[in-house]
């Protein structure tokens, strides 16, 4: 067994974030529920030290393989180091049933504590949000029924619904509007400030490639969100999911999505709003009827940097493998840290491969490692294309997203483009009639054929709906 960090006998709090990095495997346990361990964390009474925490009392790592539950390593110290500003915790756990489940923290906290009971006065005044009361969410989603939800994660389950268009109220199944109920697990791994940066920054911010938030339930224990309903489920579904309902997203309709969300970044960058994302990848990008994108899931948002800061320094979080090497070198997050996240999931669109993929060959687990040494040759791009869009684009018009992504996934911030300069080269290659007559349709008529080694491995079994993707894997 060896310990972690190696190179030292204590670790601080940067060192227990970049833990779950080191572990062989994805699959994660939450401690309390296999040994009733809990964690602690208290301010420090040491007035020469304000901003230090114990913790109490310890960190265990555990991995579960064929064989068991194995120990990967103990982690004891009395101090954990913080500024005030480096405020969050994060990891991903797998249940024994193998549903992922996540636990994130906001810019608020160091971690989040049990539900306890809170005031409205945290929601920021938004006369677009309407409060529900937790009665008519639990009439409008049929008493939360099973059979009513559309997916689970670490917030918790969401739920279909339907309201009255007018009034808002709750409304009979089939009638009315139909919306999603986000509701909060009370014994899942986010809690009520997750939940409270979700209704700030959602209760602000209004763009057509962001996903409109209608109201919320602050009531007792309970902690529900109400969304519009996004009926083609995630961008994450049509590109890994297989089977009859999930149709391979055609070309053009891949470089439409790509655009509507580079618009929603571009927005959040905008010297008007600021925000950086933090958290994009391919389960966060919701799709409507139409195919337009629209960022959902806005918990891991931070506000950007102002006056003459050039970054934001803040713990490591996010989703491994789309997460910015110098944010997780040194926790300074900028907007071209939404960048290169953006970058990953280009080319996941491009490829047809997750950003990390433990089932591939080795050499291929990292989906940018493997890909980036291919997508500046035109000889070799071939290699990297999703081959279900064969004869579906140009070579030219492949080679020109290919180096937009590349561009994206450079290892130097400064080296990206702004997200602004992202939508102008995704519209010109729009304009340029290089990504289809027609966006709307799930496949095109086939133009050239070519070779590719794209992604054949069979995906999960699909349902009839479109579900929201399982929590993310946090740094």
């Amino acid at each position: 067994m060896q310990f972690f960090p190696p190179s030292s006998k204590t670790c601080n709090q940067s060192s227990c974030s970049l833990f779950t990095l080191y572990l062989p495997s994805s699959h994660y346990y939450y401690p309390r529920k296999i040994f009733k361990l809990s964690l602690q964390l208290r301010q420090s009474p040491s007035s020469e030290s304000p901003s230090c925490f114990n913790l109490l009392p310890c960190w265990v790592g555990l991995v579960y393989t064929e064989k068991g539950l194995d120990l990967m390593g103990i982690c004891l110290s009395a101090r954990i180091n913080e500024s005030p500003s480096n405020t969050g915790l994060s990891s991903k756990y797998v249940s024994s049933d193998g549903k992922d489940t996540s636990s994130t923290s906001s810019k608020a906290s160091s971690f989040s504590a049990p539900l306890t009971p809170r005031s409205e006065g945290e929601i920021l005044q938004s006369p677009n949000l309407k409060c529900f009361s937790f009665a008519d969410l639990k009439m409008a989603t049929r008493n939360f029924r099973p059979d009513s939800v559309l997916g689970e994660g670490g917030f918790g389950s969401v739920f279909k619904a339907w309201i009255d268009e007018n009034s808002l109220a709750a409304a009979k199944p089939g009638t009315g509007t139909v919306i999603a109920v986000k509701r909060l697990n009370q014994e899942g791994f986010q809690g009520h400030r997750e939940w409270l940066a979700e209704v700030n920054y959602l209760g602000q911010l209004y763009h057509p490639h962001i996903v409109k938030l209608i109201g919320y339930c602050l009531e007792d224990e309970h902690r529900l969100l109400v969304y519009e309903f996004m009926p083609r489920g995630s961008l994450e579904n049509h590109l890994f999911r297989r089977g009859t309902y999930f149709q391979p997203l055609s070309w053009s309709l891949r470089m439409k999505v790509a655009l509507g969300a580079a618009k929603g970044l571009a927005f959040l960058h905008s010297a008007e709003t600021k925000v950086i994302y933090r958290d994009f990848k391919t389960s966060n990008v919701l799709l409507d009827s139409n195919y337009n994108a629209k960022l959902s899931d806005f918990g891991l948002a931070k506000d950007g940097p102002t006056g003459d800061k050039s970054h934001v320094s803040t713990r490591v979080i996010g989703t491994y493998g789309y997460a910015a090497p110098e944010y997780l070198a040194t926790g300074h997050l900028t907007a071209r840290s939404d960048v290169y996240s953006f970058g990953v999931v280009l080319l996941e669109m491009l490829s047809g491969r997750r950003a990390v993929d433990k089932n591939r060959p080795s050499g291929e687990h990292n989906l940018v490692e493997w890909a980036k040494p291919y997508l500046a040759n035109k000889r070799k791009i071939f290699r990297v294309l999703d081959n279900r869009l064969e004869g579906q684009y140009s070579m030219e018009a492949a080679f020109k997203a290919a180096a937009l992504a590349l561009r994206c996934l450079s290892a130097e911030a400064k080296s990206r483009p702004r997200m602004n300069e992202v939508v102008t080269a995704l519209e010109q290659l729009q304009d340029s009639g290089e990504c289809g007559s027609n966006p709307n349709n799930i496949s095109s008529k086939p133009r050239i054929r070519r070779r590719s080694t794209g992604d054949t491995s069979n995906g999960r079994s699909t349902a009839a709906y479109p579900r929201p993707s399982a929590s993310p894997l946090y740094a």
